[in-house]
């Protein structure tokens, strides 16, 4: 059997297979998680016309201090219906439209307000509280970068500089599969040597927080025929992720059905623990992969191949993984020959990010992982990690 390869070297194979996936218009109102196909420009100025930063009075800075005759109360939306002229001042409020003519906006609480008249005692500086036009961006400026997940803050930018819609890599679909002849879905009894089928609703939860559109076929038994219905199936989706069957004991069925159905396999094994005996193929563009059946190593292989490929279809300029940095807690042993994932908490103290291993690591141990918001990387082959050595991790989420 060939060396296994790295995380980093198994990535890069699933990397260099992940092509973006073809682009659609999508509203900008219903964005959120997408990824734009392209560079987006603001389709307007920003502010578009000059506004107020505050509720107050428009004023002409010659004439402060002094008493001014109030002339108007501009509301926001309603712009001004005449110039400003000497002597006079206009109430506006936050955002609304500065008067021509006015070149500084006076704070309420710096004025003595008498309906008609207000009274300014200090003087203003030009532009005092007025938001230039343009000042936040101008029309064709660019906005947003091609690759970036749109968030909260990137939908607010879009709607605001006037972008309706947008070119975005439509979403993967994903169709997962779980093999076993001892699977039975949660609710039902369970005879003696069946477990309850986990791995299916787990991987669904990450992918679809990914952006993938999943799909759950039912779980099968350890059978040819019903791994061969299944598998071709599932082969119809964008990216296959099936768990069990890829080891290489006689019920393991799942990469030799797949190459029966043209399945081009590019790896098998990666030197990483847990999570060893994945699998991953292709066909056509649709990515396959064939994680192990222990939970916490299909969710590990998940998150460090399949989450960076469904991110990579969309067009992620970095698809990850994504590691943070944290200061570890207790001491760990490192692995000579596989690089380790260990499940631990974070906490943060005095500012710094500090993680704590669980106990029990074992693959097979999901209950225990539900505790976990963290895997930490420990590299093969290193010094064991101490109490306060500083360590890459990724967040679960």
């Amino acid at each position: 059997m060939p060396p296994l390869l790295t995380i980093d070297e198994a990535l890069a194979l699933v990397l260099q297979r992940a092509q973006p996936l073809e682009a659609e218009v999508v509203l900008v109102a219903q964005a959120a998680g997408r990824v734009p196909a392209d560079d987006v420009q603001a389709l307007v100025d920003l502010p578009p016309f000059r506004s107020s930063a505050m509720d107050g009075f428009a004023v002409r800075v010659a004439d402060t201090p002094g008493r001014l005759r109030v002339v108007a109360r501009i509301p926001a939306g309603r712009p001004a219906e005449r110039a400003l002229a000497a002597g006079e001042t206009m109430g506006i409020a936050t955002g609304g439209s500065v008067p021509d003519g006015a070149d500084a906006v006076v704070p309420i609480e710096r004025v003595e307000d008498g309906g008609d008249e207000v009274a300014v005692s200090e003087g203003v500086s030009d532009q005092d509280n007025i938001r230039s036009i343009g000042s936040d961006i101008r029309v064709g400026d660019p906005l947003l970068s091609a690759g970036l997940v749109l968030g909260p803050a990137q939908i607010g930018a879009l709607a605001a500089a006037g972008v309706a819609e947008l070119r975005c890599a439509r979403r993967p679909r994903v169709a997962i599969l779980s093999t076993g002849t001892e699977l039975r879905p949660p609710g039902t009894v369970l005879e003696p040597g069946q477990i309850y089928e986990s791995n299916a609703p787990m991987l669904a939860a990450a992918l679809e927080s990914s952006g993938a559109e999943v799909t759950r076929l039912a779980a099968v038994a350890d059978d040819p025929d019903a791994h061969r219905a299944a598998l071709k199936q599932g082969l119809e989706a964008d990216v296959l992720v099936s768990s069990g069957g890829v080891s290489v004991g006689p019920h393991d069925l799942v990469r030799r059905i797949a190459a029966e159905l043209g399945v081009e396999e590019v790896f098998w094994g990666v030197a990483v623990k847990p999570g060893k005996p994945v699998a991953f193929g292709v066909r056509g563009r649709t990515l396959v992969f064939g994680l192990p059946g222990n939970p916490v190593s299909a969710l590990v292989a998940c998150e460090l191949f399949v989450r960076p490929a469904l991110r990579a279809l969309q067009g992620v300029i970095a698809p990850g993984p994504a590691y943070a940095v944290g200061r570890l807690a207790t001491p760990l042993r490192a692995n000579s020959g596989r690089d380790e994932l260990v499940r631990a908490c974070v906490r943060i103290e005095a500012g710094e990010t500090v993680l704590e291993p669980l106990s029990g690591q074992e693959s097979h141990m999901i209950a225990r992982a539900a505790g976990a918001d963290a895997l930490v990387l420990v590299r093969r082959g290193e010094r064991d990690p101490v109490s306060g050595d500083r360590l890459p991790f990724l967040r679960l989420s």
